[in-house]
Protein backbone atom coordinates (compact mmCIF):
# COMPACT_ATOMS: atom_id res chain seq x y z
CA UNK A 1 0.00 0.00 0.00
CA UNK A 2 1.44 3.27 -1.16
CA UNK A 3 2.61 5.57 1.90
CA UNK A 4 0.30 8.56 0.72
CA UNK A 5 0.31 12.10 1.66
CA UNK A 6 -2.51 15.13 0.77
CA UNK A 7 -0.45 17.90 -1.44
CA UNK A 8 -2.87 20.22 -1.99
CA UNK A 9 -6.30 21.77 -4.14
CA UNK A 10 -7.67 24.36 -5.26
CA UNK A 11 -11.32 23.22 -5.51
CA UNK A 12 -13.52 25.14 -2.80
CA UNK A 13 -16.19 22.49 -2.15
CA UNK A 14 -13.27 19.84 -0.83
CA UNK A 15 -14.15 18.06 -3.99
CA UNK A 16 -11.48 17.21 -7.55
CA UNK A 17 -8.93 18.25 -8.37
CA UNK A 18 -6.77 17.55 -5.91
CA UNK A 19 -3.01 16.13 -6.00
CA UNK A 20 -1.43 13.34 -3.06
CA UNK A 21 2.31 12.37 -2.85
CA UNK A 22 3.78 8.90 -2.46
CA UNK A 23 6.40 9.55 0.37
CA UNK A 24 7.92 6.73 -0.42
CA UNK A 25 8.96 6.79 -3.95
CA UNK A 26 8.27 10.83 -4.47
CA UNK A 27 5.77 10.24 -7.22
CA UNK A 28 2.52 12.53 -7.45
CA UNK A 29 -0.84 11.31 -7.87
CA UNK A 30 -3.18 13.63 -10.03
CA UNK A 31 -6.31 13.25 -9.21
CA UNK A 32 -9.10 15.07 -11.77
CA UNK A 33 -12.00 14.85 -14.23
CA UNK A 34 -11.07 11.83 -16.60
CA UNK A 35 -10.59 12.97 -20.28
CA UNK A 36 -13.16 10.94 -22.46
CA UNK A 37 -13.89 11.98 -25.76
CA UNK A 38 -12.46 9.19 -28.19
CA UNK A 39 -10.87 12.18 -30.28
CA UNK A 40 -9.08 13.77 -27.62
CA UNK A 41 -8.09 10.43 -26.17
CA UNK A 42 -6.35 9.32 -29.79
CA UNK A 43 -4.46 12.65 -29.63
CA UNK A 44 -2.38 12.38 -26.70
CA UNK A 45 0.98 10.85 -27.11
CA UNK A 46 2.26 7.65 -25.23
CA UNK A 47 -0.97 6.93 -23.77
CA UNK A 48 -1.03 3.25 -22.72
CA UNK A 49 -4.06 1.27 -22.99
CA UNK A 50 -3.77 0.99 -19.09
CA UNK A 51 -3.54 4.53 -18.38
CA UNK A 52 -5.95 7.17 -17.21
CA UNK A 53 -5.87 10.68 -18.56
CA UNK A 54 -7.26 13.25 -16.22
CA UNK A 55 -7.98 17.03 -16.67
CA UNK A 56 -6.97 19.58 -13.97
CA UNK A 57 -6.28 23.52 -13.86
CA UNK A 58 -3.33 24.68 -14.53
CA UNK A 59 -3.05 26.47 -10.86
CA UNK A 60 -3.30 23.09 -9.14
CA UNK A 61 0.09 22.25 -10.49
CA UNK A 62 1.37 25.44 -9.96
CA UNK A 63 0.05 25.85 -6.48
CA UNK A 64 0.16 22.69 -5.09
CA UNK A 65 3.18 20.14 -7.39
CA UNK A 66 6.49 19.79 -6.04
CA UNK A 67 8.91 22.66 -7.16
CA UNK A 68 12.14 21.13 -6.69
CA UNK A 69 14.06 17.88 -7.20
CA UNK A 70 16.16 18.48 -3.78
CA UNK A 71 14.98 20.99 -1.27
CA UNK A 72 17.84 22.34 0.98
CA UNK A 73 16.26 22.36 4.60
CA UNK A 74 16.91 24.84 7.12
CA UNK A 75 18.25 23.14 10.38
CA UNK A 76 18.18 25.07 13.56
CA UNK A 77 19.76 23.69 16.88
CA UNK A 78 17.26 23.24 20.18
CA UNK A 79 18.34 26.23 21.97
CA UNK A 80 16.69 28.02 18.74
CA UNK A 81 14.15 26.00 18.52
CA UNK A 82 13.24 26.56 22.48
CA UNK A 83 13.32 30.31 21.62
CA UNK A 84 10.14 29.60 19.54
CA UNK A 85 8.04 28.92 22.30
CA UNK A 86 8.77 32.36 23.69
CA UNK A 87 8.89 34.36 20.94
CA UNK A 88 5.32 33.00 18.82
CA UNK A 89 2.45 35.54 18.37
CA UNK A 90 -0.97 33.63 18.39
CA UNK A 91 -0.66 29.86 18.21
CA UNK A 92 1.54 27.05 18.44
CA UNK A 93 0.24 23.73 17.74
CA UNK A 94 1.58 20.15 17.52
CA UNK A 95 1.29 16.85 16.30
CA UNK A 96 2.60 13.61 18.07
CA UNK A 97 3.00 10.56 15.53
CA UNK A 98 5.31 9.06 17.66
CA UNK A 99 4.38 5.71 19.34
CA UNK A 100 7.44 6.69 21.70
CA UNK A 101 9.99 9.08 22.79
CA UNK A 102 13.91 8.13 23.89
CA UNK A 103 13.95 11.66 26.19
CA UNK A 104 10.68 10.21 27.73
CA UNK A 105 11.97 7.10 28.58
CA UNK A 106 15.59 8.76 30.05
CA UNK A 107 13.22 11.22 32.61
CA UNK A 108 13.33 9.80 35.72
CA UNK A 109 9.08 9.98 36.08
CA UNK A 110 9.16 7.36 33.65
CA UNK A 111 10.44 4.50 35.91
CA UNK A 112 8.28 5.64 38.46
CA UNK A 113 5.29 5.28 35.95
CA UNK A 114 6.22 1.70 35.01
CA UNK A 115 6.76 1.10 38.41
CA UNK A 116 3.36 2.55 39.99
CA UNK A 117 1.60 3.48 36.80
CA UNK A 118 1.14 7.01 37.93
CA UNK A 119 3.99 10.14 37.81
CA UNK A 120 4.67 12.78 40.58
CA UNK A 121 3.81 16.07 38.41
CA UNK A 122 5.93 19.09 38.40
CA UNK A 123 3.01 22.17 38.10
CA UNK A 124 5.87 24.83 38.06
CA UNK A 125 8.87 23.46 35.68
CA UNK A 126 10.02 25.71 33.10
CA UNK A 127 7.70 24.48 30.66
CA UNK A 128 5.07 25.19 32.56
CA UNK A 129 6.02 28.57 33.73
CA UNK A 130 6.30 29.36 29.95
CA UNK A 131 2.79 27.94 28.75
CA UNK A 132 1.02 30.19 31.52
CA UNK A 133 3.00 32.83 30.65
CA UNK A 134 2.02 32.56 27.19
CA UNK A 135 -1.79 31.72 27.67
CA UNK A 136 -2.29 34.86 30.50
CA UNK A 137 -0.98 37.17 27.11
CA UNK A 138 -3.80 35.90 25.30
CA UNK A 139 -2.63 32.92 23.52
CA UNK A 140 -3.35 29.60 22.62
CA UNK A 141 -1.35 26.61 22.19
CA UNK A 142 -2.31 22.58 21.61
CA UNK A 143 -1.58 19.39 20.29
CA UNK A 144 -3.19 16.26 18.94
CA UNK A 145 -1.50 12.85 19.98
CA UNK A 146 -2.03 9.87 17.43
CA UNK A 147 -2.35 7.10 20.18
CA UNK A 148 -2.49 3.31 19.27
CA UNK A 149 -5.09 1.04 20.21
CA UNK A 150 -4.19 -0.14 22.95
CA UNK A 151 -1.92 2.76 23.39
CA UNK A 152 1.45 1.84 24.19
CA UNK A 153 3.95 2.31 27.44
CA UNK A 154 5.24 5.49 26.07
CA UNK A 155 1.66 7.11 24.88
CA UNK A 156 0.05 5.71 28.34
CA UNK A 157 2.96 7.89 30.11
CA UNK A 158 2.26 10.86 28.32
CA UNK A 159 -0.95 10.55 28.87
CA UNK A 160 -0.20 10.37 32.81
CA UNK A 161 1.96 13.51 32.58
CA UNK A 162 -1.16 15.43 30.28
CA UNK A 163 -2.23 17.24 33.67
CA UNK A 164 0.54 18.71 34.08
CA UNK A 165 0.69 20.67 30.37
CA UNK A 166 -3.47 20.94 30.27
CA UNK A 167 -3.16 23.09 34.12
CA UNK A 168 -0.74 25.15 32.12
CA UNK A 169 -3.27 25.90 29.38
CA UNK A 170 -2.54 23.88 26.86
CA UNK A 171 -5.26 21.94 24.60
CA UNK A 172 -4.06 17.76 24.42
CA UNK A 173 -6.28 16.00 22.28
CA UNK A 174 -5.87 12.20 21.31
CA UNK A 175 -6.86 10.32 17.94
CA UNK A 176 -6.84 6.88 17.13
CA UNK A 177 -3.70 5.91 14.80
CA UNK A 178 -6.01 3.94 12.23
CA UNK A 179 -7.94 7.09 12.11
CA UNK A 180 -5.05 9.39 11.48
CA UNK A 181 -4.00 6.72 8.66
CA UNK A 182 -7.51 7.50 6.86
CA UNK A 183 -7.32 10.90 7.09
CA UNK A 184 -3.86 10.10 5.60
CA UNK A 185 -1.94 12.52 8.24
CA UNK A 186 1.43 11.30 7.62
CA UNK A 187 4.09 10.74 9.84
CA UNK A 188 5.85 13.67 10.45
CA UNK A 189 5.75 14.92 14.06
CA UNK A 190 5.85 19.00 13.65
CA UNK A 191 4.76 22.39 15.54
CA UNK A 192 3.33 25.36 13.60
CA UNK A 193 4.04 28.50 14.69
CA UNK A 194 1.19 31.55 13.93
CA UNK A 195 0.22 29.21 10.90
CA UNK A 196 3.51 30.96 8.77
CA UNK A 197 6.43 28.61 10.48
CA UNK A 198 6.73 24.79 10.67
CA UNK A 199 9.18 22.97 12.97
CA UNK A 200 9.37 19.81 11.81
CA UNK A 201 11.28 17.31 14.45
CA UNK A 202 14.13 14.73 12.93
CA UNK A 203 13.69 12.10 15.30
CA UNK A 204 15.25 8.68 13.90
CA UNK A 205 14.31 4.85 14.14
CA UNK A 206 15.17 5.12 17.98
CA UNK A 207 12.83 7.57 18.97
CA UNK A 208 16.16 9.92 19.52
CA UNK A 209 15.16 13.30 18.45
CA UNK A 210 18.40 15.50 17.12
CA UNK A 211 17.25 18.70 15.44
CA UNK A 212 14.73 20.62 13.89
CA UNK A 213 14.17 21.58 10.40
CA UNK A 214 12.20 25.12 9.47
CA UNK A 215 9.86 25.22 6.89
CA UNK A 216 8.28 28.30 5.76
CA UNK A 217 7.17 28.19 2.11
CA UNK A 218 3.76 29.18 2.12
CA UNK A 219 2.42 25.94 0.25
CA UNK A 220 4.30 23.85 2.16
CA UNK A 221 2.79 25.60 5.17
CA UNK A 222 -0.67 25.37 4.14
CA UNK A 223 -0.39 21.65 3.36
CA UNK A 224 0.62 21.10 7.30
CA UNK A 225 -2.34 23.75 8.58
CA UNK A 226 -4.46 21.12 6.21
CA UNK A 227 -3.07 18.49 8.31
CA UNK A 228 -3.70 19.91 11.85
CA UNK A 229 -6.91 20.54 10.63
CA UNK A 230 -8.08 16.96 10.07
CA UNK A 231 -5.93 16.07 13.63
CA UNK A 232 -8.51 18.25 15.07
CA UNK A 233 -11.43 17.02 13.63
CA UNK A 234 -13.36 14.91 16.27
CA UNK A 235 -9.89 14.05 18.43
CA UNK A 236 -10.83 13.69 22.26
CA UNK A 237 -9.66 16.01 24.99
CA UNK A 238 -6.91 14.10 27.11
CA UNK A 239 -9.11 13.72 30.49
CA UNK A 240 -11.98 12.27 28.19
CA UNK A 241 -10.02 9.85 26.42
CA UNK A 242 -8.44 8.89 29.85
CA UNK A 243 -11.56 8.57 31.03
CA UNK A 244 -12.85 6.06 28.30
CA UNK A 245 -9.69 3.99 29.19
CA UNK A 246 -10.74 3.71 32.92
CA UNK A 247 -14.34 2.63 31.96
Amino acid sequence: MRQLRFTGTDSKNGGCPALHEDVATGEVIVQGTPLTDPEDLARLLHLGPEDLAVVVPRELLVNHAPKEMDRVPTIIGLDEFGRLFETFEHTAWRLETRRGYASDRDDPTYREFMETGGITLDYDDDWSKNIRHQVLADKTIGRVRIVDEPPTEGQLFLLADSPRNTAAGEDIRYLPRNEADARLLGTDDFWIFDSRLVARLNIDEQDVFHDVEIITEPTEVLRYCQIRDRAMHGAVPAAEFAAQLRG
